[in-house]
């Protein structure tokens, strides 16, 4: 008997809960799922490995996936011991201001020791680990090589109670009855199309896109490596060096090496191309680690970067019974490392408005939708405006314009970042930002403020030096 008839078998009563995707945004919503309902399932497309592997429904899993400070807090804080299962399977430690040397605008950037702190992996390894942690809970049950079709909804079509799946080996279609769906089935989200389906308007979409591509190919670490750094960060700098690229180290003895190009500067995927791209950066740091690095992979691209937010806050009917989390509400350009951590937030979310829901209305679910979508949008704000801002630096981006207060905030990042390369303390309110361990307020902090518009003011009046100087 398959998988998916064994587990249709299962599923006779009780409170239900169905996440659509096993991406580490589901995995990490069913995690707070089973605290509230009986029965969690997690329909996945892709068949599940069975150790660390790359799967097809992950097109980037080839790719640098850092998971920041606060992602790994919170992944410790809903599965203690985490850390130590990825140290034990290799993860190297990697203290962010510390031990990775960055190039951004103005130069290199590198601080003294601090609590930014993570281990470093493969997606493929987290993920398993994640997934590993979650079979331990008896009233969890994956569903593979399943695949949803559409929703069903009740009499009254005013709540979600279930949806229908279709089995990806067989297609033999069967409905599945649940309280409540988690959509986190990526950027390829249906669920537009479905509530259009049972009479629903979908969501309006906010896509920013820089057309930035990436490619990377892995490596062994060289043996006997001295260098002052364990990662590597080339930045871009607007308006005409496009590319940049990391040195990312991962579980293995191996690095992760990306490069990428904004404005459809895109990098090859043949090895010799790579290399010419990689030499072509603004500094030769990376050409020249790879000189005596050994190749393990092909070059594998990747260019579907585009920001992507799908308003269903905005919306003014939604159907009960139905969330949308991660990338299939708001998907980021992959370049600024904030999905996973922005999964995690998200998470913590959605435990926050079950607790609130259930306080007084255990078993209802009457305006879980809109108030869950409600404070989502609120938590993306941030890490969106972060991403966005920085992709309208450049005039190919497409999807709108900076307007005015965005230019003011590039121009008193510029200084942010200037002011980073001589004041480590700078330095680290910037990596905490990054990290999204503090609020972007952090560095409008008086002590920070002052210094910037000092800076802001000797420019200006270096300029009208030099201006009178040219005209006399």
């Amino acid at each position: 008997m398959s998988t998916y008839v064994e587990a249709q078998q299962n599923i006779r009563n009780g409170s239900h809960a169905v996440v659509i995707g096993g991406s580490m945004a589901g995995l990490l919503a069913a995690r707070i799922l089973v605290e509230h309902f009986e029965r969690v399932t997690v329909v996945e497309r892709d068949r599940l490995p069975q150790e660390p592997e790359t799967r097809p429904g992950v097109p980037q899993a080839h790719h640098v996936h850092v998971l920041l400070t606060q992602g790994q807090r919170i992944l410790e804080q809903l599965f203690p011991g985490i850390e130590a299962e990825v140290t034990a399977a290799g993860a190297p430690s990697v203290d962010w201001v510390a031990e990775c040397t960055y190039l951004n605008l103005w130069g290199w950037v590198s601080g003294g020791s601090s609590d930014l702190i993570t281990r470093t992996c493969s997606r493929a390894l987290l993920e398993w680990v994640v997934r590993r942690r979650l079979s331990n809970y008896s009233n969890l049950q994956f569903l593979p090589t399943t695949q949803v079709k559409g929703l069903l909804s009740d009499n009254s079509n005013s709540r979600v109670k279930g949806v229908e799946l279709c089995g990806c080996d067989d297609f033999h279609t069967t409905e599945l009855a649940a309280d409540l769906i988690v959509d986190a089935s990526g950027r390829n989200s249906q669920q537009p199309k479905w509530l259009e389906e049972i009479g629903y308007e979908p969501p309006t979409e906010t896509v920013i896109n820089s057309f930035l591509g990436y490619s990377t190919q892995w490596y062994e670490r060289p043996e006997g490596l001295q260098a002052d750094w364990k990662a590597l960060v080339v930045a871009a700098k607007p308006p005409h060096d496009k590319r940049g690229g990391v040195i990312f180290p991962i579980e293995g003895n191996r690095w992760q090496v990306l490069v990428s190009g904004i404005g459809r500067d895109y990098p090859p995927t043949d090895e010799a191309g790579f290399m010419e791209f990689v030499r072509s950066l603004r500094t030769p740091v990376i050409y020249d680690a790879l000189q005596s690095a050994k190749p393990l992979s092909p070059v594998y691209g990747y260019r579907r970067t585009e920001n992507r937010w799908r308003h269903y806050e905005k919306l003014s009917r939604l159907p009960e019974g139905l969330l949308a989390i991660g990338d299939a509400v708001c998907a980021f350009n992959p370049v600024y490392g904030q999905g996973m951590t922005v999964a995690a937030l998200s998470a913590l979310t959605l435990k926050e408005c079950l607790q609130e829901q259930f306080r007084y209305r255990k078993g209802n679910f009457t305006g879980l939708t809109k108030n869950f979508q409600n404070q989502l949008s609120k938590v993306l704000q941030t890490p969106w405006l972060m991403a966005t801002g920085e992709d309208f630096r450049w005039e190919t981006t497409s999807g709108g314009h900076p307007d005015k207060i965005t230019q003011l905030m590039h121009r008193y990042m510029d200084q942010i970042m200037l002011l980073s390369i001589s004041n480590p303390k700078i330095y680290r309110s910037f990596a905490e930002v990054t990290h999204l361990v503090k609020p972007s307020r952090t560095l409008f902090a008086p002590d920070i403020l002052v210094q910037v518009l000092g800076t802001l003011l000797n420019q200006s009046r270096n300029q009208e030096k030099a201006l009178r100087q040219g005209v006399n």
